[in-house]
């Protein structure tokens, strides 16, 4: 694909790491809005803050629990919990809780293995991508850590945006420049999103990856977008809502609001701190106290925005140039987790481990990509990377979010579907999947079932608030009205498993039979697409899940 890995970009990942991520952009956001007043701008570095050796026990006044985070509108409730500071202050949740936290702003992004062997801080948050990276890199320095929380569930705070109007799905990025940070999640929702579509394999290649300068940030980015350097982008806020603000015509072409069971942002602990027996009631209190700042939060955005103001900075700064209601209004982007999210979101609550599925897919797509420091690291098992303790046994005390979890997130209606898959409205993304069925025949076979199993619920799963059509489609072999026929009954039974087997609501599809008239290959000129004539009349002949945004 159009994303291989230079030497140079390659040196730079393995010596920082985890690479550089969202707040360093942020922070030369911050720089550019702001002047030299917004300090220096911060680099991606392997050197640790200084270790505070204390002389009491985890948690307490004189050793308080140390947690390294950026600056970032998602750890908020945090803040919250805190006293709307970065220290554990009277009267506060944390307080109450009897213990102490001391939150440290590393805007330069220390690697786990720099902040573990420096004792610099036993927790640190990672986005679930970069945890997939950066885990096992970390087993090889001698170091281990479990993720304890997921903190927030970004829905719409990322996005693949354009200016062009002729660009309106994944697929009309072929030949396009697409503007992007390196191995962040912006990199990696990018390339999800390009395996999952109905390009061809010469198409994905014509997608031309610009990856802006590290030290540029996500500011660069949007600089990019802007200017008309690149002809699409891939963003977080705030930059995100900047660009789309900024440049004339740009619009939203696929986000987490609608993949919104993509990309976590969760906090990682040192894995020697969570085996000692006498840290697990702080390592609890501390869970326990976020989550109480979550729904402080939710109640209270106006105290979060206050929270962020008073402990931070950065955001002291963006409020005096931006105003608070430009923070609050990235709120609307993410979900603060809840107990009841982190439940759902864990597959606690009877249904499927989105953390899990993730972890995986990432480890997966970034292995594909060479980007690991190591290529020999070792391959962790997603369950291996998650300490459950702590959610679970906060869920066992409340009974309220164990209800809570078992309903559904999104409501979807025949209505709703109509308005989404509207006449001339355009598809996401669409996925062809190769649902082999005999000649003549729309009866899944075990086969075809294990194929929708692997290829397809995922994809649904990671598309949370979507509508989709269910396409049958064929080659140009045979009679029209025949084909038509076949393809109708053909995309039907495979949405009779999903509705049956995998109890996605029937609501959430449409189905569709469109026999010849929509090929994805042309058959005259299958060469224009690097095929023979069979492989060309083989795509054609997938059954397509394609994504309508609510």
């Amino acid at each position: 694909m159009a994303y291989k890995l230079t030497g140079l970009t390659k040196g730079l990942l393995a010596l920082i790491g985890v690479g550089i991520i969202g707040s360093v952009g942020w922070n030369f956001f911050l720089k550019d809005k702001l002047g030299k007043d917004a300090g220096n701008k911060p680099t991606a570095s392997t050197s640790a803050p200084a270790a505070r050796s204390g002389s009491g026990p985890l948690g307490s006044a004189s050793n308080p629990l140390r947690i390294s985070i950026v600056s970032f509108h998602g750890y908020a409730p945090a803040l919250v919990a805190n006293g709307n500071s970065l220290t554990t202050q009277p009267g506060s949740i944390y307080a109450r809780q009897g213990i102490n936290v001391e939150f440290v702003i590393n805007d330069d992004i220390p690697t786990l293995t720099t902040l573990f062997e420096a004792k610099a801080a036993q927790c640190a948050w990672r986005t679930s991508d970069f945890w997939a990276q950066e885990q096992p890199n970390l087993r090889n320095s001698g170091h281990d850590a479990r993720a304890v929380i997921i903190v927030d569930n970004t829905q719409g705070g990322d996005a693949v945006i354009a200016r062009d109007p002729s660009i309106q799905r994944i697929e009309d990025l072929a030949g396009k420049n697409v503007g992007l940070l390196q191995y962040t999640p912006s990199h990696g929702m990018l390339i999800d999103a390009i395996d999952n579509s109905s390009m061809t394999a010469r198409a994905k290649k014509q997608v031309k990856t610009v990856f802006i300068k590290p030290e540029e940030g996500t500011a660069g980015v949007r600089a990019a977008f802007v200017g008309g350097n690149v002809d699409a982008a891939v963003l977080w806020d705030p930059d995100l809502s900047l660009a789309l603000r900024d440049a004339p015509g740009a619009h939203v072409i696929y986000s987490t609001k609608t993949a919104t069971n993509l990309i976590y942002d969760v906090m990682v602990c040192d894995q020697r701190e969570l085996a000692q027996p006498g840290n697990e009631q702080v390592f609890q209190k501390f869970v326990d106290g976020w989550l109480e700042g979550v729904t402080v939060s939710k109640g209270n955005p106006d105290q979060a925005v206050a929270a962020l103001e008073q402990s931070e900075e950065f955001f002291k700064l963006l409020v005096a140039k931006e105003g608070k209601p430009f923070i609050k209004k990235l709120f609307a982007n993410l979900v603060w987790t809840d107990l009841a999210d982190n439940a759902r979101i864990l597959g606690l609550a009877g249904g499927v481990n989105h953390y899990e599925r993730v972890y995986a897919r990432f480890d997966q797509i970034y292995r594909g990509e060479g980007s690991l420091a190591n290529p020999k690291s070792p391959v962790v098992p997603p369950q291996d990377s998650f300490d459950y303790r702590f959610i679970k046994a906060a869920l066992a005390r409340n009974g309220q979010a164990q209800v809570a979890a078992t309903k559904p997130q999104e409501t979807f209606t025949e209505q709703g579907r109509a308005a989404a898959i509207s006449n001339g409205a355009a598809a996401v993304v669409t996925k062809p999947v190769s649902v082999s069925f005999a000649s003549g025949s729309f009866e899944l076979s075990k086969r075809a079932q294990q194929v929708i199993d692997r290829e397809m619920v995922p994809f649904i799963e990671n598309n949370g608030s979507a509508y989709f059509e269910l396409s049958g489609n064929t080659d140009s072999v045979g009679a029209a009205q025949a084909n038509l026929a076949l393809s109708k009954a053909r995309a039907k039974a495979v949405a009779d498993y999903l509705a049956s087997q995998w109890e996605i609501p029937r609501a959430r599809l449409r189905v569709t039979g469109y026999g010849a008239d929509k090929p994805l290959c042309n058959e005259a000129n299958p060469a224009s697409a690097d095929m023979s004539v069979d492989e060309c009349r083989a795509l054609n002949r997938s059954t397509r899940i394609a994504v309508y945004a609510k």
